[in-house]
């Protein structure tokens, strides 16, 4: 998801840094009378996790196919929130981190989680019935696209510049060259690339709406991003019965494939995102953004032997440089963002992944928390995810 996953903010808007993620700052300071303790040195360079994150996030669209041949596009996405939800558990337990206390909180957490885990996901997997899982993975690289031209209308304070237009005007360009506009979009499963260009859509969405809403709430990101993961897990608990019957068998791949899309792309992902935000900076760790959909291209035709045209390559490069050109601003110090409330991220995605493959891809022009559906920048809320 996305991968939300996420400078100084209107007070109305959350403080910026994020799929998540989708992937999460340090909770905030307290003044004390001792110096603070220094921080810890991370084991693995920050390059090492950075690799790590985006093959995560760039398999996750490979795990979705393999998935949805074993279960439901429900149940899959039921799986992967599970999984990731117990992994983000798991990591606020080790913290000792405590959920989230208020009701408002929780009933807007809630609402991100439709629209950052539960909704991109789902259709994620429904696409991924009938689209190859290369052609998710460029849909889901159109998520800062479609973020920039909604934050362009729906917060004042991001106002695009030329070049930023620009760029939004040859990503489509680019995503028309991914379809094959000019063959009239022959042999192009309409339904389920629509399916996963909505689903893009959801992660910025997702994004505007945390930024609005989750600012000031007193838990660190971490917990509102766990918390996020848990209300979607129950979401998809309700709905997956009343739209399929319980799975008769557990075929081994599969299972194995949604487990770590759920473990891998949208549990540790995010705590990787979190990570290289913290240490390097919302602008660099954002970079994962561009290689998800080389790498989920790469493993859909290495391993599921999937069908490339000329024009998909082509316009996923085209999509790419238009996105980079949507998320250029003026020359900032790149800093750790500022921890609070900010994925779908996501990735995932986050990606997402936060992508689809994780917490929602972060989107870079909507200022967020880390994500993960992965997806599609970290600023200060609950991942994505971006990656799918």
């Amino acid at each position: 998801m996305s991968v939300p996953c996420e400078p100084a903010a209107p007070a109305s808007a959350p403080p910026p840094p994020v799929p998540s993620g989708p992937a999460g700052p340090v909770p905030p300071a307290t003044p004390t009378a001792s110096a603070p303790p220094p921080a810890r040195r991370p084991v693995l360079d920050w390059r090492v996790r950075f690799a790590a994150l985006s093959l995560i996030w760039g398999f996750s669209f490979l795990l979705i196919k393999v998935g949805t041949e074993g279960y439901a596009p429900f149940q899959v996405t039921f799986g992967r929130l599970l999984a990731g939800t117990a992994v983000l558990i798991a990591a606020m337990a080790v913290r000792r981190e405590r959920l989230p206390r208020s009701a408002r909180t929780w009933g807007r957490l809630a609402v991100a989680a439709l629209l950052l885990n539960a909704v991109p996901f789902s259709l994620f997997s429904y696409a991924e019935l009938t689209i190859p899982s290369t052609l998710a993975g460029i849909c889901n690289a159109t998520s800062p696209l479609w973020g920039m031209a909604l934050s362009a209308v729906a917060l004042s304070e991001d106002r695009p510049s030329r070049r930023r237009v620009a760029g939004l005007g040859i990503g489509f360009l680019g995503v028309l060259t991914v379809l094959g506009a000019w063959q009239g979009f022959s042999g192009l499963d309409l339904r389920g690339t629509g399916m996963a260009l909505l689903a893009s859509f959801c992660y910025p969405v997702g994004w505007i709406y945390v930024r609005r809403t989750l600012a000031g709430t007193g838990s660190s990101t971490l917990a509102l991003t766990g918390s996020q993961l848990l209300l979607g897990t129950v979401q998809l608990a309700v709905v997956t019965p009343l739209f399929t019957s319980a799975p008769t068998s557990f075929p081994v791949l599969p299972t194995l494939s949604v487990l770590a899309l759920g473990a891998l792309g949208t549990g540790l992902a995010v705590l990787l995102q979190y990570g290289l935000v913290q240490e390097v900076g919302p602008t660099t760790a954002q970079m994962v953004t561009y290689f998800i959909p080389v790498i989920a291209t790469a493993a859909g035709v290495a391993l599921l032997g999937e069908h490339l045209s000329w024009n998909t390559p082509v316009g996923a490069l085209i999509v790419l440089v238009g996105a980079a050109l949507t998320q250029s601003r003026a020359r900032t110090a790149d800093t750790a963002p500022e921890p609070g409330p900010g994925p779908g991220a996501g990735p995932d995605a986050g990606p997402g992944p936060g992508s689809a493959g994780a917490l929602p891809p972060i989107p870079p022009t909507v200022p967020a928390a880390p994500p993960g559906p992965h997806a599609d920048r970290p600023e200060t809320g609950p991942a994505r995810l971006s990656r799918s």
